[in-house]
């Protein structure tokens, strides 16, 4: 069933709710895949609340919620920081994360997150959008290539102690 979601930007008061949320959904997508321990490793640092706090007050980053009746649903991360080398397009920022909670999955919520950070990125002036997808990530992949992404490189994501081989992927805006 089709959803639509109101989508903001978030501000630092939402780094509570944005902790949960990312751990969640992060959760969700990769722990039938990786062990226990590398999950634990990898999320008891990225998804703390002072982590979230720091990342959503940093000046080059900007978070996108989404909520269905008030109740966060997904949210998009895009950072303007150095490109790797193998990215081509101009004035590139980077897709760093966009998940939607499970409850909310198959809704269009994730297609309507894709479209807003285009948006936003085309408003901060960004003429090419870029990612990494891990390898094994069948299901992001599919639908990154539905938005005409293209594979451009990869690089190394530490996992605890598995570093994973992700996909760098980048399209035009």
């Amino acid at each position: 069933m089709r959803i639509t979601p109101q989508i903001r930007q978030a501000t630092v008061a939402d780094a509570g709710m944005l902790a949960q949320l990312a751990a969640r959904t992060f959760y969700y997508a990769f722990a039938d895949m990786n062990t226990p321990e590398n999950m634990q490793a990898y999320m008891s640092k990225a998804f703390t609340v002072t982590q979230l706090t720091a990342e959503l007050s940093d000046p080059l980053a900007r978070f996108l919620i989404a909520e269905v009746d008030g109740v966060p649903s997904g949210y998009a991360k895009l950072l303007a920081g150095p490109p790797p080398a193998c990215v081509t397009g101009a004035k590139p920022i980077e897709l760093v994360r966009l998940y939607v909670d499970q409850k909310f999955q198959g809704s269009g919520i994730a297609n309507d997150l894709m479209q807003a950070s285009f948006d936003e990125a085309r408003s901060l002036g960004h003429r090419a959008i870029y990612l990494g997808v891990w390898e094994h990530n069948h299901r992001a992949q599919s639908f990154y290539f539905r938005w005409n992404f293209r594979v451009i490189g990869n690089h190394i994501f530490q996992m605890g102690s598995d570093a994973q081989l992700d996909w760098l992927m980048e399209r035009e805006l």
